[in-house]
């Protein structure tokens, strides 16, 4: 199997992989970076919980190759505290109890941030919309509707 190097900026590191073709990136972060807060869940793109931030953009990482990264940028759970302070969508999945299992979690912050990075003021059905790619099968939605606008409100602050 024929192999590639690829060069991959990881929550705001630079990171070198040797890869074959066909590994997926969620393979790459979460065995070769070890950053295992990509979590996942279905292999088809169902849940959501493996979704991560490429160059930006929610992408549900179990169906992207590795070398489609090559040369961009990927934000997983991991990336988003910065200076040993949590992200305001990690404070307010803390704060209004987003989660309970919390298997979905990092698959719906990275969404969140991505609809935040987006719409500042985003409305409940707004919020509905942009996570409906992400399956919780635990809480009912309700606490992370909470969580994410909360997290909205923290970042109008700034």
């Amino acid at each position: 199997m024929a192999t590639h190097e690829i060069s991959i900026t990881v929550n705001g590191g630079a990171r070198k992989a040797q890869v074959e073709s066909r590994l997926l990136l969620v393979h790459l972060l979460r065995e070769s970076f070890r950053l295992t807060g990509t979590h996942i869940g279905c292999d088809t793109t169902h849940c959501g919980a493996c979704t991560v931030l490429l160059d930006g953009q929610p992408v549900k990482s179990c169906t992207v190759l590795a070398v489609q990264a090559d040369g961009r940028e990927v934000t997983t759970v991991e990336g988003l505290e910065r200076d040993g302070k949590l992200h305001p969508v990690q404070e307010g999945f803390w704060e209004k109890h987003g989660l309970q299992c919390g298997y979905c979690t990092p698959g719906m912050m990275m969404t969140s941030c991505a609809l935040l990075a987006r719409t500042k003021e985003p409305s409940e059905q707004d919020i509905r919309e942009a996570i409906s790619g992400n399956l919780c099968r635990c809480t009912g939605y309700v606490n992370i509707v909470q969580a994410i606008q909360y997290a909205a409100a923290k970042m109008r602050e700034r």
